[in-house]
C-alpha cells in the first residue's frame, strides 16, 4: 500500500466502508449494552457510528484482525494510548482558545495546542519506527508518518513553534502597583523582593504557624486588570507578540486530516481491547474467527454471551459456554427445551458472534469459523404497541414479513420465542412456513420455540435442546446440545413444579 494513499486504520480500501446498519436489533441481542460499555468514557470519538457499520468483505475483516494483533503488543498499545491522551489535551487547549476572549491569551493556548500536537506526532512516529508493527494498517501508517514528519508542513510547524515559544520565554516584565495605579516595565535586573522577604522571615518558620497567604484563582479567564497588563506587556515586546500573531495566522490548519482520522478510528480497537481485558483475565476466551464469505459450514467452540459476561464480572469466569456447528446442507438451529434453560442466551450469542465478527473484533469463543453475513436480522417478542392498532400476533406477522422481504441468502436471522402469543396450532403452522422460507433463502439462523415439532421441519433444520440435570429435571445446566426435541425435560419440570411426578404421586397417595 502506498503510504501517500493511506487514509484509514479501519478500512484498507475506501470501498470497504459500507452503509450503516439499522441498530434496532442491538437491543434484541443486548449489543446495545455491549457497545455502550465499550464506548464509555470515549464520547468524543462517536464510536457508535463504527459499531453500526459491519464489514462485507473477508479481506477487510482480516485487515482489522492484523491491526488488533499488533495492538496486543503492550509497547504499541501504550504508544497509541499516550498519543490519544496528548491529542485529547490538544483538543482541550483548542477548545479553551476558542472560548477565551482576549486575543493574546487565545493565541498562546493555540500555540500550546500546536506544541502538544507536534510532540505527540513525533513520539508516535518514533514508537512505530522502533516497534515496526507487521499489520498492513500500521505499516502503512508508519510510512505515512515518516513522510509527514519530514514534510515542509511539519518541519515548518516545528521550527515556528520553537521560534515563537523561545521569543515568548524571553519576555520578562515588572508590575509596579501604587494605590490604584499599575505600571508595567521591562525587567532590567531589579532585585527580587520576594526572595529578600523570604530570607528575612525564614527564622519565623521554625514551627508550624497559620498560613495567611492568599491563593490566586485557578481559572483561565483573565479579569480586566490582567487583560490590561497583558496588553502593556505586548507593547513592551512587539516582536514576540507579532510572531505569535503570525504563527496563529499561518498555522490555523496545522492539524493533519489523516492523523485526526487515525486518532478517532484507532479508539475503535483500543476501546474494545480495554473492555474485554478484564474478562480475559477472569479466564474467558476470545479468538479471531476464521471468516468465509461463501461457505456456510460454521463451527464454534466455547462460545458465550458477551453482554451477560460483562454483567457478571468479576465472576464471569464461571460462565457456561456452548459449542455448535453446521455442516453440509444444515442452516438453521431450532432450539427447544425448558424455560430459563439458556435458549434465549444461546440465540443472542449466535447473533453476537456473527455481528462482532463482521466488525472485525475478536469474538467471545475459544475457536470459531464463521460466515460473514450481509446483515443480521432479529425477531424477538415485543410488547403490544397501541399506536399500531395491531394485536401481538398480527404485529409479529407484520414484522417477520418485513424481515423476509429484506433478508437474502447471505443473511443471519435470530428468532426468539416468536408466535408464542398464539395457539399451538397457529404457532406450528406459521413456524413451518417461516422455516421453509428461511430454508429457501439459504440463510443461517436460530429459531427458539416452544413447539417441538418445528425441530424437524426439513433437513436444513438442526435440533438443539436446552438440557437439565439428569437427577433433577428442574435444575438447568444451560448447555444447549444437538439432540432430537422430545419435550421430556420440559414436561418433567412442569410435573415437578405441580408435584405430579411418579414419586410425588406415590408419596401423596400413601399419605
Amino acid at each position: 500500500m502506498n503510504p501517500a494513499t493511506f487514509s484509514s486504520i479501519l478500512y484498507e480500501r475506501p470501498s470497504d466502508e459500507v452503509q450503516r446498519e439499522d441498530p434496532s436489533m442491538f437491543r434484541d441481542l443486548n449489543l446495545d449494552q455491549v457497545f455502550a460499555a465499550v464506548a464509555s468514557g470515549r464520547d468524543e470519538y462517536d464510536l457508535m457510528a463504527f459499531f453500526a457499520a459491519p464489514l462485507r468483505d473477508v479481506r477487510a475483516v482480516e485487515y482489522r484482525h492484523e491491526v488488533q494483533q499488533d495492538l496486543a503488543d503492550d509497547a504499541l498499545a501504550k504508544a497509541v494510548a499516550d498519543f490519544a491522551l496528548a491529542m485529547r489535551e490538544m483538543r482541550e487547549n483548542l477548545g479553551l482558545a476558542g472560548r477565551l476572549r482576549e486575543q493574546y491569551q487565545k493565541e498562546r493556548w493555540f500555540l500550546d495546542a500546536a506544541c502538544v500536537y507536534r510532540a505527540a506526532v513525533a513520539a508516535l512516529t518514533d514508537a512505530l519506527t522502533a516497534i515496526d508493527p507487521g499489520s498492513r494498517g500500521f505499516t502503512a501508517f508508519r510510512r505515512y508518518l515518516a513522510d509527514y514528519t519530514q514534510s515542509e508542513a511539519f518541519t515548518g510547524l516545528t521550527a515556528d513553534i520553537a521560534r515563537v515559544a523561545s521569543a515568548l520565554d524571553e519576555v520578562r516584565y515588572c508590575v509596579l502597583i501604587k494605590g490604584n495605579r499599575v505600571r508595567v516595565t521591562r525587567y532590567e535586573g531589579e532585585a527580587d523582593y520576594s526572595a529578600e522577604v523570604h530570607r528575612t522571615f525564614a527564622k519565623f518558620a521554625e514551627r508550624t504557624v497559620k498560613d495567611y497567604r492568599v491563593g490566586f484563582r485557578g481559572g483561565a479567564e483573565m479579569d480586566h486588570v490582567e487583560v490590561r497588563i497583558l496588553d502593556l506587556v505586548a507593547q513592551l515586546y512587539p516582536e514576540a507578540f507579532q510572531a505569535l500573531d503570525d504563527f496563529c495566522a499561518s498555522h490555523s490548519g496545522y492539524l493533519d486530516e489523516t492523523i485526526r482520522v487515525f486518532d478517532r478510528e484507532v479508539q475503535f480497537y483500543a476501546a474494545y481491547r480495554d473492555f474485554i481485558a478484564p474478562m480475559k483475565a477472569a479466564g474467558l476466551e476470545f479468538c479471531y474467527p476464521v471468516m468465509a464469505a461463501d461457505a456456510k459450514e460454521i463451527s464454534v467452540r466455547g462460545a458465550f454471551d458477551l453482554a451477560l459476561a460483562a454483567k457478571l464480572m468479576p465472576k464471569a469466569g464461571a460462565m457456561v459456554s456452548n459449542d455448535f456447528h453446521l455442516t453440509g446442507s444444515e442452516r438453521i438451529f431450532v432450539v427447544t427445551g425448558p424455560n430459563h434453560g439458556g435458549k434465549t442466551t444461546f440465540a443472542r450469542m449466535f447473533g453476537q458472534l456473527h455481528y462482532l465478527a463482521g466488525l472485525g473484533y475478536p469474538v467471545p469463543a475459544g475457536e470459531a469459523a464463521l460466515f460473514l453475513p450481509d446483515r443480521v436480522f432479529t425477531h424477538f417478542e415485543r410488547e403490544e404497541d397501541l399506536a399500531t392498532l395491531r394485536g401481538k400476533f398480527e404485529d409479529e406477522l407484520v414484522r417477520i414479513k418485513g424481515v423476509m422481504g429484506q433478508a437474502t441468502g447471505d443473511s443471519v436471522l435470530v428468532m426468539n420465542e416468536s408466535f408464542a402469543s398464539t395457539t399451538l396450532r397457529d404457532a406450528l403452522f406459521v413456524g413451518e412456513r417461516v422455516l421453509d422460507r428461511m430454508t429457501a433463502l439459504g440463510l443461517l439462523g436460530v429459531y427458539v420455540t416452544f413447539v417441538d415439532e418445528l425441530a424437524s421441519v426439513n433437513q436444513a433444520c438442526v435440533s438443539m435442546v436446552g438440557t437439565v440435570a439428569p437427577d433433577n429435571p428442574a435444575e438447568r445446566t444451560f448447555q444447549i446440545v444437538r439432540k432430537p426435541a422430545d419435550g421430556l425435560a420440559y414436561a418433567a419440570a412442569i410435573a415437578g413444579k405441580y408435584r405430579l411426578t411418579y414419586q410425588q404421586l406415590k408419596e401423596r397417595l400413601a399419605s
